[in-house]
């Protein structure tokens, strides 16, 4: 099972966005979107990251409590309901359908993390999210 570190950033949000997925202390999978917002690149970092694990499975640990709950509270119900909600349309609907079929045909473990308190791996994903926003690309 591979150990995947992620975060997104969007500057100014909504703005031009980046996300970073860190694996063993290195970027493995950089991405951006010209017109984004936070939520939208935390989510796409954690599709990124189940697709890079692959079947091998992955831990992602990220400071994004809101996707962590979709995944693991609000999606079934959404998904048993046709996608819709009581209080209106989800927002990200396609990061959200694309993330949880993701999630339940994987072996994939979230882990919430406090972010920006000093961990190495989290603020590293935060360094190399806000690279990827500006247009760096993966190290050679």
């Amino acid at each position: 099972m591979k150990i995947l570190w992620t975060d997104g950033s969007a500057s100014p949000n909504p703005g031009p966005g980046g996300f970073a997925v860190i694996e063993d202390g290195k970027p493995v999978v950089l991405g951006r979107e010209k017109d984004s917002t936070n939520i939208r690149m935390e989510g796409l970092a954690m599709v990124a990251a189940i697709e890079y694990a692959g079947e091998e499975g992955c831990e992602i640990h990220s400071d994004s409590q809101f996707w962590k709950d979709v995944l693991e509270k609000w999606a079934p119900g959404w998904e048993k309901s046709g996608w819709k909600k009581k209080t209106g349309a989800i927002k990200n609907l396609d990061i959200v359908q694309k993330l949880y079929a993701l999630y339940c045909a994987n072996d994939v473990k979230i882990i919430w993390v406090r972010g920006h308190v000093g961990n190495e791996y989290n603020e590293l994903a935060d360094r190399w999210a806000n690279r990827a926003r500006v247009g760096e690309e993966l190290p050679q």
